[in-house]
């Protein structure tokens, strides 16, 4: 009985002209292309499916990246004042300052912060309750001509540099270093070195983590086809999480076209960052507070209130006492009335 179909199928397909057989066969190959992206797809969409629970709301430890302007002299105290008005009644906790660049060599020239003093006694003064840290880093070799973290020499200049910072009175050192490999031993090594140096002065090390290999082996594959350090492996991503008193996942930036699809995409993140960071250290989230439309961020999918719907989603399904958690907008200078009222609303107490 199968035999006669073969063969029935067999003389079917040789009775078609040359054109309709190719169509068919471009037909079928695109379907077996296509089954795997819509069940990935749909895997994503149902991450995002339900609602949160009601107790999935800020913890009181979120986070803010301010840029540079607010330690190069071009903002003041009444823009201080206006900062505290802006986060009254959240959550944030953090704010990361950008006090670098680093030099490639690890070094941090005391004149890319002529204000950071200044800016720190501000907000002690205006907000008590906030912790300011300095946000140091530098893009990375080998991918980038920039800092080599394989050298013992650039990881003891990349501490000193710290600790320069920690002496201008901020609350602790905050590292987003891009783009680190995953399975860097260098990276591993200088958070155990600056830690030494924050955990002496009972002040927090924090660091910027890229995204988790949504499948497994996915950060080896990237960087064999593209040369881009895309994601971390979990076990990696683990490593640094045990080595620091925060770490804030980027979940943006993801390709994402469809809303729905970028909030299951934060969900999935949430849920292997949770996975593996310790309970006494912060996972935090990233927020993207920005426009931009490229492959890789469409600012329609990439939205705040996505993210904190699909990291809240998460939370809920996987640790919802964990009180170690929170989220943090990238960047205050993008930032829009929207994207504050999204974070607001979506994540308040």
């Amino acid at each position: 009985m199968i035999k006669a179909r073969l063969r029935a199928a067999r003389a079917v397909w040789r009775g078609w002209s040359r054109w309709r057989r190719v169509a068919t066969a471009a037909v079928l190959g695109l379907a077996v292309l296509l089954v795997p992206v819509a069940s990935a797809a749909l895997a994503l969409r149902l991450q995002y499916a339900g609602e949160p629970s009601a107790e999935a709301r800020t913890r009181g430890r979120d986070a803010v990246w301010l840029g540079h302007a607010w330690v190069d002299g071009r903002k003041g105290e009444a823009d201080v004042a206006g900062l505290a008005q802006l986060l009254a009644g959240t959550g944030v906790r953090d704010l990361y300052v950008h006090a670098g660049p680093l030099e490639h060599d690890g070094s941090l020239d005391p004149a890319r912060y002529p204000q950071a003093r200044t800016f720190v006694e501000n907000v002690h003064r205006t907000l008590p309750r906030l912790r300011v840290q300095a946000w140091l880093g530098d893009v990375v070799a080998p991918e980038k001509d920039g800092l080599h973290l394989d050298r013992p020499d650039v990881r003891d200049r990349i501490t000193a540099s710290s600790g320069q910072v920690l002496a201008q009175g901020f609350d602790g050192v905050h590292f987003d270093m891009e783009p680190v490999h995953s399975g860097s031993d260098g990276f591993l090594a200088l958070l155990d070195q600056v830690h030494a140096v924050t955990a002496a002065r009972g002040v927090p090390l924090s660091a910027a983590a890229p995204q988790i290999d949504p499948l497994p082996g996915l950060h080896a594959a990237g960087l064999a086809f593209s040369g881009h350090a895309k994601w971390w492996s979990q076990a990696y991503f683990a490593q640094v999480a045990r080595r620091v008193d925060q770490i804030a996942l980027m979940s943006y930036d993801t390709s994402m076209q469809l809303e729905s699809l970028y909030g299951g995409y934060v969900a999935q993140q949430t849920t292997l960052a949770l996975e593996v960071t310790p309970p006494g250290v912060d996972l935090l989230m990233g927020l993207p507070a920005y426009w931009d439309d490229t492959f890789s961020h469409r600012g329609s999918a990439e939205t705040v209130s996505a993210a904190v719907r699909g990291a809240r989603l998460s939370l809920s399904r996987n640790a919802p006492g964990r009180q170690a958690f929170g989220l943090a907008l990238y960047v205050d200078f993008t930032a829009t009335p929207e994207h504050w009222a999204a974070y607001r609303r979506g994540w308040g107490a």
